[in-house]
């Protein structure tokens, strides 16, 4: 009898694969880290390949560590970083060029005309998106105008196009399936929000052949059934969803109005609303929740493009820690940021500003300031951004959040979970299993293959605020001078 649940959850950083047992725990996990490439300034890329090579090992990986093969496989659930677009030769599977990630900011300009044009609001009132160079429609284009022959080819129907979770079910059906599901659909800028089909009009707009698309797809429920050539078995793909739509799941915010926020390369906060596809007027987006019905069901949702990123660039780029672990140490070290802070718009602003063109910068700096200053206002400037967001989103919905449960790698940091609880001025809540994209996926897949129950959430450390009024609005009005010289 099949013994494991396989969640495949390949982010921007690394592809883990996730075995879990029939009761809904962890039993296996391992991890090959990714590399983003640079070639110009806010240019973001990976190689295709290598996302599905890193993605197979950990699934071999994962599979040994339990000392079984893919035999003891019941169903796989797929999670991935979304908005990352790829295009790809439909009878050799062969990518036509690097994935252009979300982060990548190279379509500005175009996105830009497309701002100062008639048909920024209608495309934004059909998508429930902003023109922005974070969604795939505009990277699209771009790849399609970078040669003459891709256009050609794709008018004639011999290229397709998707995000990560769609390459990833290519591969691992040996190209018999060409999908993608809903949630991750959604984020493409090329679907209608509340009709979850492509949107002919929009497609038109952007010039965009239509045979180059998946077919949409549900994120619970069959889809198709991997290669034995690939995996080794024949299985269902019973479970997909972008990573934050599945982190959703994880966290069991499944009702209107739950709400969590993810800590990984960026952040993101997204909200349950229900049956209903609300508008935001405060710079959010309104999107897809991964549905394990019949209804369709939406969320608000904020990112945050630089959060554990910007962790990342004071350790590979500037030198200043050796781990990220480091970074909680030092940043407790000093009894404040000494009136550094940082704001990482590396790949631009977000929500709830959308400013594509500016640059991050350090501010306040005095010769007092050191690396613990630094890194102390790296992880103050997560949960400042996510602060915004929050404030945002409560604005939109009129109603306030209870608690936040978080998820995510630097979920791991209490200096950072206690500082966003004190910003708040409300409990953060966080899970004993902080990878919640792959619980999600994985309950996704469960779902759909009755394959267990659904486990129980189980809550690690609640964090109570514990900072006056008085420091906190100082700490925000500071913060909102930064971001204000910036923008």
């Amino acid at each position: 009898m099949s013994q494991y649940l396989l969640a495949c959850d390949e982010g921007t950083s690394s592809a883990r694969s996730v075995l879990f047992d029939r009761e809904g725990q962890v039993a296996a996990s391992a991890q090959i880290e990714l590399q983003s490439i640079f070639p110009n300034d806010g240019w973001v890329e990976q190689d295709a390949n290598a996302i599905w090579e890193a993605q197979r090992q950990s699934i071999t990986d994962a599979l040994e560590q339990m000392g079984t093969t893919t035999s003891a496989l019941h169903a796989v659930g797929i999670t991935n970083q979304r908005e990352t677009t790829l295009v790809w030769d439909k009878s050799t599977g062969k990518p036509v060029g690097p994935a252009i990630t979300w982060q990548c900011r190279r379509t500005a300009d175009q996105c830009a005309a497309i701002n100062s044009s008639n048909d920024a609001e209608w495309i934004s009132a059909r998508t429930g998106l902003k023109i922005d160079p974070y969604f795939s429609a505009t990277k699209l284009r771009w790849i399609l105008d970078s040669d003459p022959d891709l256009a050609q080819r794709a008018v004639n129907g011999e290229l397709a196009f998707g995000t990560v979770d769609s390459w990833l079910i290519f591969k691992l059906t040996e190209g018999r399936l060409h999908a993608i599901d809903r949630t991750n659909a959604s984020r493409t800028l090329l679907m209608n929000l509340r009709e979850g089909t492509w949107d002919d009009d929009i497609l038109s707009c952007f010039d965009i052949p239509p045979s180059m698309l998946p077919t949409i797809a549900p994120s619970s429920g069959e889809i198709g059934y991997t290669s034995g050539d690939v995996l080794g078995v024949e299985i269902p793909i019973a479970g997909v969803a972008g990573d934050q739509q599945a982190a959703l799941v994880g966290q069991k915010c499944t009702t209107a109005n739950s709400a969590k926020l993810t800590y990984g390369t960026g952040a993101f906060l997204l909200v349950h609303t229900g049956f209903e596809a609300k508008v935001s007027n405060c710079g959010l987006l309104s999107t897809t929740a991964a549905s394990q019905g019949e209804r369709d069901e939406f969320a608000i949702e904020g990112s945050v493009f630089s959060a554990g990123s910007a962790i990342q660039w004071l350790r590979d780029n500037l030198g200043l820690l050796a781990t990220a672990a480091e970074s909680e140490d030092l940043a407790t070290s000093v009894p404040n940021c000494g009136g550094v802070y940082l704001v990482p718009a590396f790949e631009g602003l977000g929500a709830p500003h959308w400013a594509a063109n500016v640059r991050g910068a350090l501010v306040g700096l005095s010769r007092a300031a050191d690396r613990r200053h630094i890194v102390r206002a790296a992880l103050e400037s997560i949960a400042l951004q996510s602060y915004d967001l929050i404030e945002a989103l409560e604005s939109d919905t009129g109603d306030q959040i209870s608690e936040l449960r978080v998820d995510g790698g630097a979920a791991a940091n209490d200096f950072l979970l206690q500082f966003q609880a004190d910003l708040l001025d409300r409990p953060v809540v966080r899970p004993v299993d902080l990878e919640s994209t792959a619980r999600g996926a994985a309950n996704l897949a469960a779902a759909a293959t009755d394959f267990w129950l659904e486990a129980s959430y189980e809550v690690d450390r609640r964090f109570e605020p514990d900072m006056t009024a008085t420091d906190r609005d100082s700490k925000l009005d500071e913060w909102h001078a930064a971001l204000g010289a910036v923008l």
